[in-house]
């Protein structure tokens, strides 16, 4: 499909600069096949169905921007670390994506603090292998010094409040560049609002990398290459998911990621049966894919001309889910990562 049908205005000044006061104080465009609705998303538990299964990305986000020096020449470099490759605790490889004022080349030294890095090899996509010593755990070192990866819509330098806002309450597994932007409005209390509706709570994880935030830089969606991202379905999850079924209940992803997880790991048709799952997604959802498992879709609102909006109106109608983003737009709705949600809860047919 053209990558322009993919698109919509999106003023500057809606998209959202600073999470919320509360992590649940945004609003809520509910969509439905007989139209939609501006709701809360504190209201969010109150909508979904007794008996239904939620699905929650639980990656935790690195501090994965680094800001270093070229060695010799002391010139500016801007790393973002996107997957551990390999290596020992205080020597590691890294795949990185680096901004510098001329390109970074094999050999370059790269001082970032305590870490002393240099270039191995250059990939495609501007993508880099960087090997990474330190004195200590290089993990514990990124933690340390390493910024928070606000996307670049997010015209300000990271801060304090960043560390804990721009990570889910129930962030477990270390390895995304970016959070898994859904999962930041939910809180605690919802979550045990959702158990005390008789709504049971699975884990997924999906680190998030290139493959959900690198723009597509081409005219038509089919040429997109999708960036591998690592993830795992465990047995539990894929039990929860068949004892839904078996009662009639609806599964529930909580974001784009989560999506990407459950339909990777879903065997190859229609209504096909989710299996145990440890490696890499790859999978692009456009318009034409055919669901397996996800019934339902809490999800932010996502940048025009992206793979996210593809995914999206694949489930809820190209036409019918841009018809929306104009409505929020005329709303005043809060967009992108730190912006305001959309609950789609069953998939919706038709206009494409």
């Amino acid at each position: 499909m053209r990558t322009e049908l993919f698109d919509y205005p999106l003023p500057v000044e809606l998209i959202a600069q600073r999470p919320p006061e509360r992590r649940d104080g945004g609003r809520l465009l509910c969509l439905e096949q007989g139209g939609r609705s501006h709701r809360l998303i504190c209201d969010w538990p109150d909508f979904v169905e007794p008996g239904s299964l939620v699905v929650l990305n639980d990656t935790r986000v690195r501090c994965a921007r680094l800001y270093g020096a070229r060695g010799g020449t002391g010139a500016k470099v801007e790393l973002l670390l996107l997957s551990r490759e390999s290596g020992t605790a205080d020597c590691e490889e890294w795949l990185v994506l680096g901004k510098a004022n001329r390109p970074l080349r094999v050999g370059d030294p790269i001082e970032v603090g305590e870490l002393q890095c240099r270039v191995k090899e250059r990939r495609d996509g501007g993508v880099i292998l960087l090997e990474i010593n330190a004195e200590r755990s290089v993990e514990d070192a990124i933690e340390e010094i390493g910024h928070v990866p606000l996307p670049p819509y997010v015209e300000r330098p990271d801060d304090a409040e960043d560390r804990s806002r721009y990570q889910t309450v129930f962030a477990d597994h270390p390895g995304s560049s970016a959070a898994p932007t859904a999962g930041l409005h939910l809180t605690r209390e919802m979550l045990d609002r959702l158990s005390a509706r008789d709504i049971e709570l699975g884990h997924t994880t999906l680190d998030v990398g290139l493959g959900t935030f690198r723009p597509v830089g081409v005219d038509d969606l089919d040429d997109h290459l999708i960036h591998a991202e690592r993830m795992s379905v465990s047995d539990k999850l894929v039990r929860q998911v068949a004892a839904a079924r078996a009662r009639g209940a609806k599964v529930v992803a909580v974001g784009t990621t989560v999506v990407r997880a459950l339909e990777t790991a879903a065997e190859p048709a229609p209504g096909g049966r989710l299996t145990a799952y440890d490696g890499e997604s790859r999978l692009f959802i456009q318009p034409g894919y055919r669901y397996r498992v996800t019934d339902a879709l809490f999800t932010n609102f996502h940048m025009p001309k992206s793979t996210l909006l593809a995914l999206v109106s694949a489930f809820a109608g190209r036409g019918r889910l841009l018809a929306s983003y104009a409505d929020a737009v005329k709303q005043r709705y809060r967009f992108l990562s730190y912006g305001d949600a959309m609950w789609i809860p069953k998939r919706l047919n038709g206009d494409d």
